[in-house]
């Protein structure tokens, strides 16, 4: 301008609400939300825990067509495969041991167990060290852990293709993240008299 100050940058307000509803817009994921003022925050946060429902849901369909295993079947084998969760496989690993390391309750463990017993691959004993416990460990399951095995590298495999290096590794990152503040949260009691906390 000829006084030497800068004409004044119009910016398109249309354009930007439009690239900002493309990015809210979870419609096409099955998921419908409200939007209220700028909460971009709370309309991503519902796609990505939306996105990981989906995934878990994914994976054990996944899981049982292709492995003919479900995916709490398949990690009770892995786990009692794997000597980290504190006793290892001679001697067996104990329910709450179990079910703590899987971050499953102890009643689902048990329905998987008693399917896992029943077709030969898992047994429930006493702990050697103390008889009013019982500890879990393989019986065949380990022969039958060690062949699906191929096939869950080969399923991860393909699964995991589109992805480098850097990126599963970046991912695992951000999952560990995720859990250790899932495990954090603590919500304030609801207030209003339309909403009542389930007496156990």
């Amino acid at each position: 301008m000829p006084n030497g100050k800068q004409a004044p940058v119009k910016r398109s307000t249309k354009s930007a609400a439009a690239r900002n509803d493309a990015l809210l817009d979870t419609r096409a994921d099955g998921v419908h939300t409200a939007r209220v003022g700028d909460r971009t925050a709370d309309h991503l946060n519902n796609r990505i825990f939306f996105r990981l429902f989906q995934v878990g849901n994914t994976l054990q369909r996944q899981a049982v067509k292709e492995l003919g295993v479900t995916t709490v079947q398949w990690a009770v084998l892995g786990a009692l495969s794997d000597p980290r969760p504190k006793s290892g496989i001679k001697s067996g690993i104990s329910l709450s041991t179990l079910a703590e390391f899987l971050v499953v309750s102890r009643q689902n463990l048990d329905g998987v167990l008693k399917r896992l017993e029943r077709d030969g691959l898992v047994e429930r004993v006493m702990d050697d060290g103390d008889n009013r416990a019982r500890v879990v460990r393989l019986t065949h399951g380990l022969l039958f852990w060690t062949d699906l095995q191929k096939r869950i590298y080969q399923f991860y495999a393909q699964a995991a293709s589109t992805f480098r290096f850097d990126e599963r590794v970046a991912l695992v990152h951000y999952l560990n993240s995720l859990q250790r503040e899932l495990m954090k949260v603590r919500l304030e009691e609801p207030q209003g008299p339309t909403v009542k906390k389930k007496r156990r």
